[in-house]
């Protein structure tokens, strides 16, 4: 088994538990190798609500889970997909700057 298909397999299991409300959105996020990705969906009517990039630098990971949190304060729970990514590095750091902008996830 490769490393991406072991991240399929984390992803697939997790998704199963995990869905987006139009209360409760679902916060998503994906790495590329230059570009880190993230955004919130609402699974039942299969939209993303909003969702945003930037570089796979952590300052710039911060600033956009700074942006992101401004619209994401109408809500007041919301539910994180790691998509199969361990919670470590660039992870960590993007869903630690959401809660202490006040994220409740």
């Amino acid at each position: 088994m490769t490393k991406k298909d072991a991240r399929k397999r984390r992803k697939m299991h997790i998704r199963k538990t995990l869905t987006g409300t139009p209360d409760v959105p679902r916060v998503f996020v994906f790495k590329s190798n230059k570009y880190f990705y993230a955004g919130f969906a609402d699974d039942e009517s299969n939209k993303v609500i909003k969702s945003k990039m930037c570089h796979r630098k952590e300052d710039d990971i911060k600033k956009l889970a700074k942006a992101i949190s401004k619209d994401m304060k109408k809500y007041d729970k919301l539910v994180f997909d790691r998509s199969g990514y361990k919670y470590h590095g660039l992870i960590k750091t993007f869903v630690e700057e959401l809660r202490s902008n006040k994220v409740n996830i």
